[in-house]
């Protein structure tokens, strides 16, 4: 373990968090509209799987933003209608954010970042843990969706960590 760097766990959490995302997103797509569309009910952060991987979407998005120096004021893709929508924004954040995770040097990860969280209320905290409560958050959602689907069809295949590393090592099919 010893010659892991931090950056290399950080990548790697990254990798994971959109494989996660997109194994389950793929599950949602193969729902169909109706599916993805249908109301969970209230007892769910978002009602709908559209609505609740937009979530994920948007937070990755305000994040970003915020580490990059240009918050938003409000989480995007709420407007967003349908999962094919939603993939069309979500490519390219990926591509963003995995471009700033790879530019990440040493002095970046204790670098402060200044923001107004969505109550408008002035925040400062270091990269680091900013970058750790981005892929958490999304465990919460994913477990959300994860449930939403099972009760929709059956449950989804595992978004674990120890089952993307099998999986992307090739020793468990994809």
């Amino acid at each position: 373990m010893a010659d892991v760097t931090v950056f290399e766990m950080i990548r790697g959490l990254y990798d994971y968090h959109r494989w996660a995302n997109r194994r389950l997103f793929d599950v949602a797509v193969s729902l169909g509209a109706e599916g993805a569309g249908r109301d969970m009910g209230r007892h769910f952060s978002l009602p709908t799987l559209t609505r609740m991987l937009a979530h994920v979407y948007g937070a990755d998005a305000i994040w970003l933003s915020r580490w990059q120096g240009q918050p938003m004021s409000k989480i995007p893709g709420g407007d967003i209608p349908t999962l094919a929508a939603l993939r069309e924004r979500w490519d390219p954040l990926e591509r963003e954010q995995r471009a700033f995770i790879e530019r990440l040097a040493p002095a970046d990860l204790t670098r402060v970042i200044g923001y107004n969280n969505l109550d408008n209320i002035p925040c400062r905290m270091t990269l680091w843990p900013l970058l750790h409560h981005v892929a958490n958050h999304a465990t919460h959602h994913r477990s959300e969706i994860a449930t939403m689907i099972t009760l929709i069809s059956k449950s989804p295949p595992d978004t674990g960590l120890v089952t993307y590393h099998l999986v992307t090592s090739g020793q468990l099919p994809a």
